[in-house]
């Protein structure tokens, strides 16, 4: 099979300064699920990435490639097509079933994680977002600033560790609430991630690998990230 001239000009386009930024590790990893090639257009993708890397050595240049090589190597295993049957889990509140879901999908993710959420001030989330920052995930986190500095709230304490944070600061508010890791597993629901949305209120929470939802929020989110940006 051939693949897509667009996957290849892709792949050869981000050799361009020797590194693959988040960014471009993004854009590639959603190209592949979208193109969803067989494993044999995989192999073919995976082999062209050795041909470039190869002939850069030859032409004398070194630093970065392995960690570009690297990063197109995880772009193509998190960009795979899911093996097997579309999951999906609900858990509700009070209790700690959405709690543990969010938590559990912090400690899991090993690429990526984008957090698209009204408020954030439950510190046990907040410290799991840290760890996944510490182990070198790419967060993205995008938040409304009615709840930005608001008691408890955690956006300041994240955004001075490091984390990538966008703010909406129209008069309208941005009240999503999901997440997205390892452009795999999508979070949705109504919980806001706050103690309160765990000790006391009514709320769900939906975990599902469903790639038509997962491409939708996706996008969805670098939408509001370029739009919130500016």
């Amino acid at each position: 099979m051939s693949l897509p001239a667009t996957l290849l000009a892709q792949l050869e386009a981000s050799l361009q300064d020797e590194r693959l930024s988040d960014e471009e590790r993004r854009d590639l990893t959603l190209a592949l699920r979208e193109a969803a090639p067989p494993e044999e257009g995989l192999r073919q993708l995976r082999n062209r990435a050795f041909e470039l890397m190869r002939a850069r050595l030859a032409d004398g240049a070194q630093a970065g490639l392995l960690k570009w090589l690297e990063g197109v190597v995880r772009a193509l295993d998190v960009g795979r097509a899911p093996v097997g049957s579309v999951r999906s889990l609900v858990h509700f509140s009070p209790g700690n079933g959405c709690l543990n879901a969010v938590i559990e999908q912090l400690r899991a993710v090993r690429h990526q994680v984008d957090i698209c959420v009204f408020t954030l001030s439950d510190d046990r989330i907040a410290q799991e977002v840290l760890g996944a920052h510490g182990r070198g995930v790419a967060v993205r986190l995008i938040t409304d600033n009615e709840k930005e500095f608001d008691a408890g709230s955690d956006i300041e304490r994240l955004r001075r560790a490091g984390v990538p944070v966008v703010v909406d600061r129209t008069a309208a508010h941005m009240h999503h609430k999901f997440a997205l890791f390892d452009a795999t597993w999508l979070l949705n629901g109504s919980y806001n991630w706050t103690r309160s949305a765990s000790l006391v209120n009514e709320e769900n929470l939906v975990l599902c690998n469903d790639p038509a939802l997962v491409r939708a929020f996706s996008a969805q989110f670098d939408r509001l990230w370029q739009a919130l940006q500016a």
